[in-house]
């Protein structure tokens, strides 16, 4: 099968169809300008190019947007009524299905994947992935959407599509495993998963696995009503302070919003103070609150995390939750999915492996989703708080143990201990495992340098473990002037120069910021674009907001670079990275000499 990537443009007098070869870059396209056909296909020739069975199309929204259009214009709508249905889709943000019923449509029974559901961002739009990605050019849309083109605009706005076939290339190419996963699970479960997120492809498995049991998979009719958090009979503490937290617990009671998604209660969102350092719950589990900390063992200690291996799923299945709607079945097939998992992770099934990962942990994030059939609050807060509580019991039998836990975050606590009191640590540890009948995992740490409980630095025996902010590359995050972030992790795993790493960096990309602008940006009174690209210069100014002239955060002294050169600017303000770098230090708790 070939892969071919597609994007389609549409205005009042002008509609194209574009096709990249993902193998071989080749670009095949249709125009349809004042309703006359040009280009490589004819109506005919296009429906059978994308009807053939070796064919595959990929697009980016493709499944609310491309695949609509596409099939519009194979019915033989003219340019007018295609614009009538692209103002649609865009201007009310319908799901396809609500556009094909509204304008008499029907779905095209044709090999395809829409790339945003399988890629990792929540409402990330392709341009900001081409920032995310190093594109070599990011462009806005070059002509307004409402305007009647003239030919010579006609074009740009081919070349516009060519560039964001670019984009959609480079994504289809950062995803690709993910991509080959879904492959072998449609074609394992005779379902099309291709164009699904993580939590959609738990849904669609685990339903046809509950089905198959017998069960009635429908969502959910009854009413949540306030409830209380059920405390488990092995949780319990020594400690006064910890004993008076676990009574709030117990008489908490915890609710909706108005959006039917669960919040902390007032009661539970106030830190809890232990052994000097201080915790606070969260819905999405314990976080604790220190500020610019350094933690490097001594020749005569030992500092790791211990961390609860699939924390989540275990508490499911230890205190046999489920969906009352969906019954114990459910919790059945959930335990046989973590058996198998584990099954599969020991014998090197690597497939299988991360199916079962992803049905295990995406079935716990839907369980605050009201859209889903496993919408089920309460059982998401006795997962939460269990994990919670537990991990503060890991805590108190750390300390209680001689340690010192310096952080904790969701399902880990790293602890601080003589290397002469480590062996009363493992019996701690062996103790809670008793205690909770979860596992525990322990990953030694040279160090560890802290912003917050979000953004760190640790060293590991081997590599380097960036977290937040101190993160570099990757779909889920904006470049942040990645070139003082390495300077950052170089200095403190290596001692590097922090001036001499920024200066001797050849890469433009690192130098750069990647922004979204809601309503888009502008530079010394010329428009940029929604979405940014932007480095720090000596010859530098603001970006401005479009719709009412704001300086655009964190953009002083900076310009554009929507298009990106071969080599540095020759106008980089090095003073100012090698400034952010040393504040990023003292962030982490760093004075750089």
């Amino acid at each position: 099968m070939k892969d071919y990537l597609f994007d389609i443009e549409c205005y009042m007098n002008y509609f194209e169809v574009k096709f990249r070869s993902y193998d071989t870059g080749a670009i095949k396209s249709l125009m349809m300008f004042e309703d006359d056909i040009t280009g490589d296909f004819t109506i005919e020739t296009l429906e059978s190019f994308v009807r053939n069975k070796n064919v595959r199309l990929v697009g980016f929204n493709s499944m609310n947007y491309d695949m609509v259009m596409l099939s519009a214009f194979l019915s033989g709508k003219n340019n007018q009524y295609l614009k009538r249905i692209s103002d649609f889709i865009v201007k009310s943000g319908k799901p396809h299905w609500q556009t094909y019923k509204k304008f008499e449509l029907s779905p095209l029974k044709i090999n395809h994947i829409d790339l945003m559901e399988p890629s990792p961002g929540v409402q990330i739009g392709l341009k900001l992935y081409g920032g995310r990605l190093g594109a070599p050019k990011m462009q806005d849309l070059p002509i307004t959407p409402d305007a009647v083109v003239t030919r010579q605009e006609a074009n740009e706005l081919s070349i516009y599509c060519d560039n964001d076939l670019d984009i959609t290339h480079r994504l289809y190419k950062a995803v690709k495993k993910a991509i080959e996963l879904r492959e072998a699970l449609s074609k394992k479960y005779k379902v099309d998963l291709n164009s699904k997120s993580d939590a959609q492809i738990a849904e669609a498995i685990l339903k046809l696995y509950l089905e198959a049991e017998g069960v009635d998979v429908v969502k959910r009719s009854t009413p949540v009503v306030d409830f209380k958090y059920r405390v488990p009979e092995w949780v319990s503490f020594q400690s006064p302070d910890l004993n008076s937290m676990l009574e709030a617990v117990r008489e908490t009671t915890f609710g909706l919003n108005e959006k039917g998604t669960l919040v902390m209660p007032q009661s539970l969102n106030k830190a809890i103070e232990f052994d000097g350092a201080k915790y606070k719950f969260g819905i999405g589990g314990l976080h604790s609150q220190e500020k610019n900390q350094v933690v490097v063992p001594a020749e005569d200690e030992f500092f790791a995390e211990w961390d609860v291996a699939s924390m989540y799923p275990s508490i499911i299945i230890e205190q046999e939750l489920y969906p009352k709607h969906l019954g114990e079945q459910f919790l059945d097939v959930y335990s046989n999915i973590k058996d198998e998992r584990l099954e599969a992770k020991h014998s090197g099934d690597n497939i299988k492996n991360s199916t079962y990962k992803i049905l295990l942990n995406g079935t716990y994030g839907k369980l605050n989703s009201k859209y889903s059939y496993l919408y089920s609050p309460e059982l998401l807060i006795q997962t939460t708080i269990t994990g919670q509580l537990s991990l503060l019991m890991l805590i108190e039998m750390m300390t209680l143990a001689g340690g010192k836990v310096m952080s904790a975050n969701t399902d880990g606590v790293n602890v601080l201990i003589k290397k002469s009191d480590l062996q009363k640590a493992y019996d701690a540890q062996y103790r809670w495992e008793l205690l909770t009948s979860y596992e525990l995992e322990v990953t030694p740490y040279k160090g560890v340098y802290s912003r917050d409980v979000n953004n760190y630095v640790a060293l590991k025996s081997e590599g380097v473990k960036g977290k937040g902010a101190f993160a570099v590359g990757g779909l889920m995050k904006n470049p942040n002037n990645n070139v003082t972030i390495e300077a950052v992790i170089n200095h403190l795993a290596n001692g590097a120069n922090i001036e001499e790493h920024i200066r001797n960096e050849t890469d433009p990309l690192k130098f750069c910021c990647v922004r979204k602008v809601t309503g888009g940006a502008t530079f010394r009174g010329e428009e940029v674009g929604k979405v940014v690209r932007f480095y720090h210069s000596v010859d530098g100014d603001n970006l401005r907001y479009k719709k009412n002239d704001n300086k655009v955060p964190k953009s002083d002294g900076c310009k554009p670079l929507m298009n990106l050169p071969d080599k540095i600017p020759n106008d980089i303000d090095y003073d100012w990275y090698i400034s952010d770098a040393i504040s990023q230090l003292k962030d982490l708790g760093v004075v750089y000499a």
